[in-house]
């Protein structure tokens, strides 16, 4: 397995979190690690917590870290953070990031089933405990659902007819594999989409992958619990790298920086946060020329105020 990552966005990230040598840390999406060990390399009687669903990773990253005694391992859902730090006696930490979507080594393991370009079974699942996986809910979902999801998840304007397509193959025979997927979908497409830089598969590939691992639930549950567990001036900083994402992030984090007081009050009250960056942070075109996955990858960060 190829276990290269190169992570994104890496030192405008490292910057944003704004680390204190002291604190404690949470990479919710340690993945191989490229994160973590640049927080780490700014610790000095801090701690991180290395968290990631994916038991693949888990391993790779204790052999990564085992000299480290900063750090704790954890293979658990990010949505579960107060219950992980209650369990480590950890009551709030300094600072949080999340790098979301999927690694690089995920996409390049045909057999986890996350790309359209590999032939390989119909997976798509983080965590590959978990019962529900793309192959379960494209041979299930009705064409209502399969309809809804493509369209809530992928952003995608009329997805009837591959919906519809999937419906009648899967009636013949089951569909199992990421190529079998790809090609009804080529099917269903206009032509002209056939012929774009973007592959056409793209979007309806990311709507399953989405719905498998609920995460946008995953997120929003996170998000709600962010401003218990964070000390006075710690930091969020989360890397989106699709507009679903990113929507949610921008509207939390922009309500969180506004004063919620009744405006009938005489008295201005200070936002629980405040935005590390007016704008968000984009890839540079060097990085993008480097990494063709931080094209998308969008940047945004608070820092708490009480």
């Amino acid at each position: 397995m190829n276990n290269l990552h190169i992570p994104v966005l890496l030192h405008e990230a490292i910057e944003s979190l704004q680390i204190n040598a002291n604190g404690t840390y949470v990479d919710c999406t340690a993945g191989r690690g490229g994160h973590s060990a640049a927080i780490l390399a700014r610790l000095k009687n801090g701690k991180l917590i290395c968290v990631d669903t994916d038991p693949q990773a888990i391993e790779f990253l204790k052999t990564k870290f085992n000299d480290f005694e900063k750090i704790t391992i954890v293979n658990d859902k990010f949505s579960n953070i107060d219950k992980i730090l209650k369990k480590l006696e950890i009551k709030k930490v300094d600072g949080i990031l999340l790098d979301l979507g999927v690694s690089s080594p995920m996409f390049d393991d045909l057999e986890r089933g996350f790309s359209y370009h590999l032939d390989g079974p119909l997976d798509m699942r983080m965590n590959q405990k978990q019962k529900i996986d793309a192959k379960y809910i494209v041979n299930n979902y009705d064409l209502e659902q399969l309809n809804e999801l493509f369209s809530k998840y992928g952003d995608i304007a009329k997805p009837y007819y591959v919906s519809k397509k999937i419906v009648e193959t899967r009636h013949v025979a089951p569909i199992t594999t990421t190529k079998q997927l790809v090609e009804i979908i080529k099917q269903c497409v206009p032509f002209k989409e056939l012929n774009k830089t973007q592959h056409p598969a793209r979007k309806y590939f990311q709507a399953l992958r989405i719905c498998v691992n609920d995460e946008l639930g995953e997120l929003n549950t996170l998000l709600e619990k962010v401003p218990h567990i964070l000390n006075k001036n710690g930091t969020l900083v989360i890397i989106t790298f699709h507009s679903l994402e990113d929507r949610i992030v921008k509207h939390v984090m922009r309500k969180w920086c506004v004063d919620s007081s009744p405006k009938e009050l005489p008295i201005m009250h200070t936002p629980p946060f405040k935005l590390i960056n007016k704008q968000p942070i984009k890839a540079s075109i060097t990085e993008v020329q480097e990494n063709k996955r931080a094209r998308s990858a969008i940047l945004r960060g608070v820092i708490k105020n009480d």
